[in-house]
């Protein structure tokens, strides 16, 4: 069930909360939304948006060179409507928000490493042979502390290492931030396991190329 939406302020700082985590640059608003300067090899430049307005669609309008990215808290088909014919509207990810999960007890065969502060946070766990079974990382900036990209290897699923990793990244977070991330279908179904609820649709588009 969504719940009531984020507000502009909190997603702007989970945008400079996830550039953080990633080692990207500051958020800078743009057309009533932010851009990132991602510059890799598969993505030029990414906008994110709390919500649908004429200025995110006379931008969209205006960019016509591939591997942009427009991120909106919204739904696919509102994102969609939005857009000229040359952007492809992919995926069904969500915006859901949390506390800090109890942290649970896991084969101690596993080691859990932490490294950061609450700024900057990654958490990893480790196999009996060293090989990386699951990590995450967070980051806070104002007055929210964004969980990103959660992952636990094939072969160490349900073996609550997920949760672990959840955890770790809670007990490392500022007092009093708001606890913030975009889940697939796939990581929704954890977040909902340990209370996290979805605040919004979180669609994306991007001109193919």
């Amino acid at each position: 069930m969504v719940t009531t939406p984020l507000t502009p302020a909190a997603v702007h700082d989970w945008v400079a909360a996830r550039s953080i985590a990633r080692d990207l640059p500051p958020p800078v608003s743009d057309h009533g939304g932010w851009r990132v300067e991602t510059a890799s090899a598969a993505e030029a430049c990414r906008y994110f948006f709390a919500q649908a307005s004429p200025a995110m669609a006379e931008l969209a309008r205006r960019i016509d060179r591939p591997r942009v990215f427009l991120k909106l808290c919204d739904s696919v088909e509102v994102l969609a409507a939005a857009l000229p014919p040359r952007w492809t509207v992919i995926g069904e990810t969500w915006m859901m928000a949390g506390r800090p999960c109890a942290m649970p007890v896991i084969d101690d065969r596993y080691r859990l490493e932490r490294a950061g502060d609450a700024r900057r946070l990654t958490v990893i766990i480790r196999d009996a042979e060293g090989a990386v079974a699951a990590s995450g990382h967070g980051a806070a900036s104002g007055g929210v502390f964004a969980y990103d990209r959660i992952v636990t290897a094939e072969g160490h699923r349900r073996r609550q290492l997920g949760r672990t990793v959840m955890a770790a990244l809670g007990e490392g977070a500022p007092v009093g931030a708001a606890h913030l991330l975009a889940a697939t279908a796939m990581g929704r179904a954890l977040y909902e396991s340990i209370g996290w609820q979805v605040r919004s649709d979180y669609a994306t588009a991007v001109i193919p190329g």
